[in-house]
């Protein structure tokens, strides 16, 4: 009898433990299934220099931050709280490929948002598309993110072509200069822009008085400058970091040369550009996605904003690269809501897939598609008036890029 009790006793352990062990493994495969997402969290990350060259950049993830802290602070999503993750790469690509590797592999984020700079993203970008990790908004306008569409990479920068396309018309046939350079970084970035201002000058049968390349690390840029002032060109586009697009400035003022400064988006924080060229920003041509500069959006939205970056970060300064940041969040954070309690990787990017005309803060729709991974084409140019004002040039400009032919022409620089 004694060893029959013994022996029921011992089935109940047994089946009782193995019962356990089922549930444990279920819930480990249900964990495991949804990278990044529990009941009380979602895992976000991104990359970005906080420190090095570009380190004036970093407010840009610094404004996803601070967006995402007010999620937080209304209750989160779903009852799920966001946990940031930020990698400082210092704007090296062989920074960037480890600092990936952690978040997707060790911290098994759920999705990226932002990651800045054309290099850095271009040395992860086949590992996230490998990994099928959804990727909103990579801050580059390099056609290579979205062109041709990947699964996973959504994007609201506009392609560097594009405005190096709008650019260099407004140039030709708004200023009417006939002798055009160009100082432009020393890689994709750099050279998508020299390429989209190239394409428009050969239509007109122009082409660059001069084209002088720089590494993100120069910091004595007199010659180019001297050679751009010999070359006569009386518009130059800047296609640089903003330390670099502030060495030619002052390099300029020294030597007397005035030419028209036309500007990438990558450069559009006018504050921060009059601050770092004590002054010499005013003139200065742009491209910019929103209508009118944030410094005249006066209303409620904008006021929180600014109030929960300064909350999150009141040794820096609220600028446009911190707006920017908190803007292109909105149609992430909006599928991040409308897929509902039971999150999925698969449910945001259809959501995302399917977005049409979706209203954010750029003052212009956003919409993607099976076939559309970037979901703005339109940019205005502007003219820096002031530290806080910018004039409107042209209205909304939609690119026009034939993107096979101008990728074939970067492979060729």
């Amino acid at each position: 009898m004694k060893l029959f009790f013994n022996s029921v006793i011992l089935s109940l352990v047994l089946v009782l433990t193995l019962s356990t062990c089922g549930t444990d493994q279920a819930n480990n495969n249900e964990s495991a299934a949804v990278p990044g997402v529990t009941d009380t969290e979602i895992v976000i990350g991104s990359w970005g220099p906080l420190t090095g060259p570009a380190a004036l950049w970093g407010n840009v993830m610094k404004g996803i931050d601070a967006r995402f802290d007010m999620i937080n602070e209304a209750g989160g999503i779903h009852g799920r709280k966001i946990r940031f993750i930020m990698k400082d790469d210092g704007y090296d690509p062989s920074k960037t490929v480890p600092a990936v590797r952690e978040l997707v592999q060790r911290e098994e984020v759920f999705a990226v948002a932002g990651g800045i700079g054309t290099a850095p993203n271009m040395a992860v970008m086949d590992f996230l598309v490998e990994n099928n990790v959804p990727w909103f908004c990579p801050m580059s306008g390099a056609a290579q993110m979205t062109v041709p569409p990947k699964d996973n990479i959504y994007s609201t920068f506009p392609l560097y072509y594009d405005e190096g396309r709008i650019l260099a018309k407004m140039v030709v046939e708004e200023l009417n200069s006939e002798k055009v350079g160009i100082i432009y970084q020393n890689d994709d970035f750099g050279k998508s822009g020299l390429v989209g201002v190239k394409s428009v000058l050969q239509e007109m049968n122009m082409d660059f008085v001069a084209a002088l390349p720089v590494e993100a690390t120069d910091t004595d840029l007199s010659s180019h400058v001297a050679r751009l002032k010999e070359s006569g060109a009386e518009s130059v586009f800047l296609w640089t970091l903003p330390r670099q697009a502030a060495i030619t400035l002052g390099s300029a003022a020294v030597i007397d040369y005035n030419p028209n400064w036309i500007a990438s988006v990558v450069l559009s924080d006018i504050a921060l550009m009059h601050d770092i060229t004590k002054g010499a920003w005013e003139g200065v041509y742009f491209t910019y996605p929103i209508p009118k500069m944030y410094s005249e959006l006066s209303d409620e939205t904008i006021a929180s904003y600014k109030a929960a970056f300064e909350k999150a970060y009141p040794d820096d300064r609220w600028n446009n690269f911190a707006f920017t940041g908190i803007a292109l969040m909105s149609p992430f954070l909006e599928a991040l809501e409308k897929a509902g309690p039971d999150l999925t990787r698969e449910k945001v990017l259809d959501l995302i897939r399917n977005m049409s005309d979706f209203e954010t803060e750029l003052g212009q729709p956003v919409s993607f598609s099976a076939t559309q991974h970037l979901g703005v084409n339109q940019l205005v140019v502007m003219r820096c008036v002031s530290a806080t004002e910018a004039e409107n040039v042209t209205g909304l400009m939609t690119g026009d890029s034939d993107v096979e032919a101008l990728n074939q022409m970067l492979r060729e620089e």
